[in-house]
């Protein structure tokens, strides 16, 4: 069995999907993108919308919109939504294709690097949202103030149960996932909300060593 590094979008998929990891370079490169990340996570929660109104979401011009979404559609990541009123303006979803990333020994160079660039994309994202809501803290009311939580924990683990943590944590956040859950199926004052769940070994770090000399004297 291959060691393979599992890097997931999990608002994007459903956890009890088939997972089937990404392995086209261009797919992964076009994802990439901060501006389309943006416009996948507006469709995949907020559902369809047209070029315009995702614009506004990605700071950017309808016509940019239409080219991102253009290219998403190109690489599966959304499609066509059935029109709304009059059907003048092209709606667009996200599909429901989870987004996993599996990063194996054997990667040919080119799969390796364009996997390392949306890993990258993602994690900076992430942290980008993490700061947002760090920032936005004190605006907050008492109550989300007294529920938000940043929590850094070091465990002792080995890898089994590692994988076990893994599936509760799973387990646990499933029936909250913000796609699969409407806004009429959760309760009045629901609002969207994200874990950011990282689960990984220590690498031991490299020691710097002694200075040459003391700066901090005198």
């Amino acid at each position: 069995m291959k060691a393979i590094l599992h890097i997931e979008y999990e608002y994007l998929g459903h956890m009890t999907q088939e997972r089937e990891s990404l392995n086209d370079p261009k797919a992964m490169r076009a994802l990439a993108h901060p501006a389309r990340l943006a416009i996948l996570n507006r469709l995949s929660v907020g559902g369809s919308a047209t070029a315009t109104e995702v614009a506004e979401i990605a700071g950017i011009t309808p016509s940019a919109a239409s080219y991102h979404l253009r290219m998403l559609a190109k690489y599966g990541f959304v499609e066509d939504a059935p029109a709304r009123g009059d059907g003048r303006e092209r709606l667009w979803k996200a599909t429901d294709k989870p987004l996993m990333i599996g990063v194996l020994p054997d990667d040919r160079p080119e799969v390796r690097e364009a996997k390392d660039l949306l890993i990258q994309a993602f994690r900076r994202e992430a942290e980008e949202e993490a700061q947002r809501a760090l920032t936005g803290y004190d605006q907050e009311s008492q109550e989300w103030r007294d529920v938000i939580r940043f929590n850094r924990t070091l465990l002792r683990v080995d890898a089994a149960e590692m994988a076990r943590l893994n599936e509760e944590i799973e387990k646990l956040l499933q029936p909250y996932i913000a796609r699969y859950r409407s806004a009429e199926a959760a309760p009045s004052g629901a609002r969207i909300a994200e874990a950011q769940v990282n689960l990984f070994p220590h690498v031991e770090r490299i020691v710097p060593g002694l200075p040459t000399e003391d700066h901090d004297a005198g």
